[in-house]
């Protein structure tokens, strides 16, 4: 287990930059040649890595999939989360939105009630618009802590739905006659919530099923419903 979370940390800390050598790999994370190999053909076979001449490659999705694979066998959620880019949570999150029909836009910047906002990921798929909070997450998060996010997304969502129609924000939903804007969290790992105060926590490998399930489900969660038609006379 430890030999095997060692060389996932090794891989998180080589890949950053792009493809590296398997020998620096196995140099970095102290595993012999032959338990390297192995494991690093069971991460291709699960589609976390890309073996060819004497390297190894890791897309943004198969440097998550290690860093998940890392948590689950014990390593530090916090050096985790320093291995990985800020923009790969993002980017997960509008590929994901768009293989599901979503016009994704990413670190959306606004205006509305006298203050700037931003929201890391917006998808729109009529008539949903969800609006995504990427975090890094950390086990034994205070109830305190998770309150302060989840309403600190769900005022964003509030005043992106309160900011439209505007002719300066270029979304897919602000051609819309209204929208439900749903806010949402991502986590690299499991909380203790899977809700919180009807926001929905998602684990960013458990987003595909959120998506499936999500506009069946819409009405439970917090929505912040806005019919913007009417006001389009006033642009």
């Amino acid at each position: 287990m430890a030999v095997e979370r060692n060389l996932l940390i090794s891989l998180l800390k080589l890949t950053k930059s792009g493809s590296v050598l398997i020998e620096n790999v196995k140099q970095d994370s102290h595993v012999t040649t032959s338990i390297a190999g192995k494991l690093l053909e069971n991460l291709q076979k699960e589609g976390a890595v890309y073996l060819k001449n004497g390297a190894v490659e890791a897309d943004s999705y198969g440097r998550l999939k290690i860093a998940v694979r890392a948590l689950t066998l014990g390593a530090d959620v916090e050096s985790v989360s320093n291995l990985l880019h800020w923009q790969e949570f993002e980017e997960i999150a509008a590929v994901a939105l768009e293989r599901n029909g979503y016009v994704a836009a990413k670190n959306v910047r606004f205006k509305s009630a006298g203050r700037r906002w931003e929201i890391d990921v917006v998808g729109c798929k009529r008539p949903l618009v969800l609006c995504i909070d990427c975090k890094h997450w950390h086990h034994g998060m205070s109830p305190s802590a998770l309150k302060r996010i989840v309403e600190a997304q769900a005022q964003r969502t509030r005043a992106l739905a309160e900011s439209l129609p505007s002719a300066s924000l270029k979304i897919e939903c602000a051609k819309w006659k209204g929208a439900k804007f749903v806010p949402a969290v991502l986590s690299l790992v499991h909380g203790s919530f899977k809700f919180y105060e009807q926001v929905p926590i998602v684990p960013v490998l458990q987003l595909q099923d959120f998506l499936n399930q999500l506009p069946a489900y819409a009405d439970s969660l917090k929505v912040f419903t806005r019919n913007f038609e009417h006001l389009r006379h006033d642009l």
